[in-house]
């Protein structure tokens, strides 16, 4: 009798751990049964960093320390988890009918202890579509992660865990799920491209916070400190607000600077007097509601009037308004951006390559977005590129073609590998870089002077420089459709304003 092959390569952790707890979600939606997984996952790091400080402060008790005083765990950076919030005590719980409830005080009691909590945590755990035997099962099940692990890798491996169940929530609702997180690969490949080092990294639309914790990352793989930078936030919406505040959280960062208030960046710039050394950010893809109008004569328009029926030139003249002296920026924005001329767009455009902002153009795969089908470039930004950091790019952008890598990871989305990542960064670095070896490669890069920009009427779509034929991706029925609809709108305002001067006018006649 033939042996069965045992050497099949076990899933990871993650992948094991998100199958399992899908199949207890039932009749719940992805939006909803997000906050109770990753809601548990994160009461789970917090109780194991305590139970670590308060078995350590136990065995001290007699060099007078104190395992039920707060002060001991709030110098340490550690949450103080009161006793009924405790895992051992809840898992001791599971199998209760009322255990929804006995999760939900947890949280209320964890967020009265811990100042920088308050109203991040979810109570969510004891709504009747949500059923305590799966529940019971869910808090098992969170219960071993990173068991038997030692307790200086358990942070890590929830962390991870968290990060990956995340980028699955997202994918497990489609289009909503784009609102609150950011593809990890293309996360990734800006932060890559950056390399924010040390200093203060910004994004003002940070979602859950991925850009943070991708940096972060860079920083330890370089044997760096976590401390050498400091981040900086903004939020509109309060449920992904909070996510971001546990997945910084659970990788030990400093979330106090990470803001939320309903208005937005434009209308309630939280930062407005910072100046970041790193922007990185993913801004919601031509925005026509952002309130424009209310802001015509705003200090941020350096580089020109940005269209009410269009955020994306205000997007990028807010990241621009917000960087230091020699500040980088890498954003992601609709390609659009990169031939449009409504409303005044492309005069901006043209003030922008023309003040010597535009560093690198990066043109991107088609379905990399969960939210839009939209075709999207990055922007890379430098307010010094003359600085001694780097060499002198001021008369010139480097324009990269990527649209032909990634690969499918579903019918519907692509993503691009560690190798199409490093093939980009790789390219940027070594034209950025004194030391660096770059060659044009045609189809790929160019590294193209501003009077070549100039006769192309400051168009910055890469395959126009790199020599490949514009395709159909770079018209975008639902972006052109957007647009055409905000330039009619200005049209009819502008007529209106002239019809009540007119009637104002007659009413001035007398017949």
């Amino acid at each position: 009798m033939a042996k069965k092959n045992t050497t099949a390569k076990e899933e990871p952790l993650e992948k094991q751990l998100w199958k399992a707890a899908d199949k207890l979600r039932k009749n719940i939606d992805a939006a909803e049964y997000k906050h109770v997984v990753l809601g548990l996952i994160f009461l789970k790091y917090i109780s194991d960093a305590f139970e670590e400080l308060y078995a350590q402060l136990k065995a001290e008790e007699t060099q007078g320390a104190d395992p039920e005083d707060k002060d001991e765990y709030k110098a340490e950076n550690v949450f103080f988890v009161p006793q009924d919030a405790r895992w051992s005590y809840l898992q001791s719980k599971a199998k209760q009918p009322e255990i929804g409830k006995f999760v939900d005080d947890a949280m209320d009691a964890i967020e009265k202890e811990n100042a920088s909590l308050k109203g991040v945590l979810p109570k969510v755990f004891a709504r009747q579509n949500l059923d305590p035997t799966s529940l019971g099962e869910l808090i098992d099940l969170v219960g071993n992660i990173a068991l038997g692990d030692a307790k200086a890798r358990s942070a890590d491996v929830l962390g991870h865990v968290f990060e990956y169940f995340l980028g699955e929530f997202a994918l497990a609702e489609g289009k909503q799920g784009g609102q609150f997180y950011t593809p990890r690969s293309i996360v990734e490949l800006l932060v890559k491209m950056l390399e924010p080092y040390n200093g203060r990294v910004f994004d003002p639309c940070c979602g859950s916070g991925g850009m943070f914790v991708q940096s972060e990352k860079l920083v330890i793989e370089h044997q760096g400190k976590v401390n050498d930078i400091s981040i900086y936030g903004q939020e509109s919406n309060q449920t992904t607000w909070r996510l971001a505040k546990m997945n910084l959280a659970i990788r030990g960062i400093d979330s106090s600077q990470v803001k939320w208030n309903n208005e937005g960046s434009f209308l309630n710039d939280t930062h407005k007097d910072l100046k970041a050394d790193y922007i990185i950010a993913n801004p919601p893809f031509n925005v026509s509601d952002w309130g424009g109008d209310l802001m015509r004569t705003d200090g941020r328009w350096q580089y020109g009037t940005p269209p009410t029926g269009n955020a994306n030139f205000a997007w990028m003249q807010h990241f621009i308004y917000h960087l230091a002296p020699s500040g980088q920026a890498g954003v992601v924005l609709a390609k659009g951006a990169l031939t449009s001329k409504t409303s005044g767009e492309g005069d901006i455009r043209k003030a922008l390559v023309e003040n010597g902002l535009i560093d690198c153009i990066v043109n991107l795969p088609a379905k990399l977005f969960l939210n839009t089908q939209i075709p999207a470039a990055l922007w890379f930004m430098s307010r010094n590129r003359k600085n001694g950091k780097f060499r002198d790019r001021s008369n010139a952008i480097l324009f990269i073609d990527a649209r032909n890598l990634g690969h499918l990871i579903n019918r519907r989305t692509r993503e691009l590998s560690k190798e199409d990542i490093d093939k980009i960064t790789s390219t940027y670095h070594n034209w950025r870089n004194p030391d660096g070896t770059y060659d044009d490669i045609a189809g790929f890069c160019v590294s193209a002077p501003i009077s070549k920009v100039k006769e192309l009427d400051y168009v910055l779509t890469p395959g126009r420089y790199v020599g490949l034929p514009d395709d159909e991706d770079d018209f975008d029925f639902k972006e052109r459709f957007t647009a055409l609809k905000a330039e009619l709108e200005e049209q009819l305002k502008e007529e209106a304003k002239l019809n009540e001067t007119i009637a104002a006018n007659l009413l001035k006649i007398k017949f």
